[in-house]
């Protein structure tokens, strides 16, 4: 029978490289533990033959490589990075394929597998992933509402006026680094939109935090993030209405050592409550 093999890359502080568990491999901050269990009874068997690499399957207890119980998944990239690619890791495409490394608990990267190998091996470096390590690291925050107001009660039929104080941790940019496995990613978050959520069914998306109300705007709607209220709030749970608003961070990432870069989001949430009246009209 053909070996059941384990692979579990993790990102990880140096120190843990040399904790307990089977074969590890690789240097800084990257974690690569590989078991295998030979059912065959025989030496050197390192997979199946024969068709595409399927899910790993977790190595028997008591093996003595024993490994996390982390199942991992192999897909071929389709259609395959261009030749030249830091995944193929130098080698020919003619050579080979790259496999997609994906494991239960989100952990993975990419693999070169030569023609006719199926047993996992290590992953190279996936930026991607250590971009969302950079990301972790910033204070990303929800916007501060500072409109609408608690304390403040509002009109049916008056515009209102929605903002939100900005600064560095609401609102970026932020900026930081992540290295793992000789790779070094840069990162930077802005907030690039804000999307509220009224409480009366509509939403408004605004590009920005929004422009504070002065009196001397009088009832004009707001030049760039505003609401009307069509129906009071007194139906409503407590008599307010509920609402949210939430924050898309941008974060954008390169990895000048790869010639690699990309996008990817983060959401914060603030939630908000508006009490708003009639106004009574007496003839």
């Amino acid at each position: 029978m053909a070996a059941a093999v384990v692979l579990a890359a993790v990102l990880v502080p140096a120190a843990h490289a040399n904790g307990p568990g089977g074969g590890v491999c690789g240097t800084g901050d990257v974690l690569v533990t590989i078991c295998a269990q030979d059912n065959s009874g025989s030496s050197g068997s390192s997979g199946s033959s024969g068709g595409t690499p399927a899910e790993a399957a977790p190595a028997a207890a008591g093996d003595e490589s024993e490994a996390p119980t982390d199942k991992c998944s192999y897909d071929r990239v389709d259609p395959p990075p261009p030749a030249g690619h830091q995944a193929w890791r130098g080698h020919d495409p003619a050579d080979g394929s790259v496999y997609k490394v994906v494991c239960d608990s989100d952990r993975g990267g990419v693999v070169f597998l030569p023609n006719g190998q199926n047993a996992p091996a290590a992953p190279t470096i996936d930026p991607e992933l250590v971009a969302r390590k950079a990301a972790a690291s910033m204070r990303l925050e929800p916007p501060k509402v500072a409109s609408p107001r608690a304390a403040g009660t509002y009109v049916v039929g008056m515009p209102m006026w929605m903002w939100a104080t900005p600064s560095a941790t609401t609102f970026g940019p932020a900026t930081a680094t992540a290295t793992a496995g000789g790779v070094t990613v840069t990162a930077t978050a802005k907030v690039t939109r804000v999307r509220w959520a009224m409480g009366d069914g509509t939403t408004v998306t605004c590009r920005g935090p929004g422009t504070p109300y002065r009196q001397s705007r009088g009832k004009a709607m707001s030049p760039d993030c505003g609401h009307l209220y069509e129906q009071p709030s007194y139906k409503q749970p407590g008599g307010r209405f509920k609402g949210t608003a939430t924050a898309t961070w941008t974060v954008t990432w390169t990895a000048p050592a790869l010639n690699d870069g990309g996008t990817l989001t983060e959401t914060r949430t603030t939630p908000f409550t508006a009490a708003v009246h009639e106004v009574q009209v007496v003839n």
